[in-house]
């Protein structure tokens, strides 16, 4: 642990321009007095706390979120569409845009990857559920066996075990659970996952921890069979959790890697499974509690509810940047009933679901990034990854030039600085006034303080 002789201050400022009548209302905060001498420690993370996500979607190339300004804007609203096999539980296919295979053998890519190491690489995302993992060297065909939607080959998950050890990252992922994965009776098989982990391990690569699937909490949206429900759930999960005890004992096992409960997110036309009725049915099966989490749906999910919107004006209000906690204190106690002191896992986490609104790649997200990645390392999550590396929107890279964004550099400077114990900063004079400290980085007897004025 630290022994708190010295401190460093990374602190972010809101730069307004206000009337010269709010300048005389104005109330002056009595100041911080800040003591890292008596800063007790709360708790520690993981020292891959802070990870990022590509989602599969992007390795075998296809159709994700099309990022604002593009030709087409998506910046529309939603209307509930056709079932489109391109665009996950109806939605418009418009919002969309086609990608190639994302070429992980990219230096610059994997220069700015490896300065955010170490980390967890997570490969999953909606489309990882239905994809078919080719196990030979042929050419890739045009489309994908029955049952799946997409295709990913060898090469391409070279790629993602070849971009992993150079960019000091650990592999997360999850498994296909489509139909093109299930037996005559509908249960999952595990042959789709047993490729995938034995080709992995004669690379000389690991997966350090994987969902059975990705967010089963809605299931139809994920490709599973219509009227799929967590009794179900727990029927293919007794599978996967002894094929996972037999072919790689070393992987943890997260979940149920649920979303958008306890929120506006959720929304009236699609069905929906709890995540306390799947840790019912599952009995305490899971390594650690996962769960994903998003503070609001972009304006390209419009259809999802219109309370589960925001603007950037509200982009500095205490209530956002509390959305975070928040959600995390409504998981906790779901993990609490079912899964007690395992630890809690984000696993997918970024500013709005459905590609990020507009301002999700501009400096005003940074006080959201900080503050929630500041309150949940002192709430106990272990792991935070953000979605995506590089992808629409919320990715900390623009995804075709890969120039940093404000959010890669609010990261770099969190992975250069704040060490992996957490330490309680005292209290904060003002609401507006987020304080978070840890330990210094690869400095011993140093305190880093994480200072947010979003007044």
């Amino acid at each position: 642990m630290c022994t708190r002789k010295s401190i460093a201050v990374l602190s972010f400022w809101a730069l307004l321009i206000i009337s010269n009548d709010r300048l005389k209302a104005q109330v002056t905060t009595p100041p911080a007095n800040i003591s890292p001498k008596t800063m007790n420690k709360v708790g520690s993370v993981d020292e891959r706390f802070q990870s990022y996500n590509i989602e599969a979607l992007e390795v075998t190339g296809g159709r994700f979120w099309k990022p604002y300004g593009s030709d087409g804007d998506s910046g529309k609203r939603a209307q509930v569409a056709g079932s489109q096999p391109t665009a996950p539980g109806g939605m418009d296919p418009s919002l969309y845009e086609f990608r190639p295979p994302l070429d992980l053998s990219n230096a610059k890519l994997r220069k700015l990857a490896a300065a955010l190491g170490p980390a967890y690489l997570r490969v999953s995302g909606t489309w990882m559920n239905a994809t078919h993992f080719q196990d030979t060297d042929d050419a890739k065909p045009s489309n994908p066996p029955n049952g799946f939607s997409s295709v990913l080959t060898r090469k391409q998950w070279k790629g993602v075990v070849d971009f992993a050890k150079v960019s000091d990252a650990q592999i997360v992922t999850s498994f296909a659970i489509s139909p093109g994965t299930r037996d005559s009776e509908g249960i999952w098989s595990p042959d789709e996952a047993l490729k995938l982990v034995d080709y992995t391990k004669s690379l000389g690569g690991s997966i350090a921890a994987a969902e059975f699937m990705n967010e089963p909490t809605f299931p139809e949206m994920g490709s599973a069979p219509k009227g799929y429900d967590a009794a179900a759930y727990a029927r293919d999960f007794a599978v996967f959790r002894q094929f996972a005890a037999k072919e790689y004992p070393t992987m943890m096992i997260l979940g149920p890697g649920g979303v958008g409960e306890g929120s506006a997110l959720l929304p009236s036309f699609m069905r929906t499974i709890k995540s306390g009725d799947i840790l019912a049915a599952t009995g305490p099966s899971f390594s650690a509690f996962s769960y994903h989490f998003y503070g609001a749906a972009s304006h390209r999910c419009g259809q999802m509810s219109a309370d589960a919107l925001t603007t950037s004006e509200e982009a500095l209000s205490d209530e956002w940047l509390g959305r975070a906690a928040k959600s995390e204190l409504y998981y906790a106690a779901i993990r609490d009933r079912g899964l007690a002191n395992r630890p809690i896992w984000v696993t997918e986490t970024a500013q709005a679901a459905c590609g990020g609104d507009r301002w999700a790649s501009t400096f005003v997200d940074s006080f959201r990034y900080l503050n929630q990645l500041g309150s949940l390392a002192k709430s106990g999550v272990q792991v935070h990854i953000h979605n995506t590396l590089a992808a629409s929107d919320y990715g900390l890279l623009d995804e075709k030039s890969y120039e940093p964004r404000p959010n890669y550099w609010s990261a770099l400077l969190w992975r250069r600085l704040m060490g992996s114990i957490v330490l309680d900063p005292g209290t904060s004079p003002s609401a507006s006034l987020h304080l978070y400290a840890h330990c210094l980085r690869e400095m011993p007897g140093g305190v880093v303080l994480l200072a947010i004025n979003a007044d």
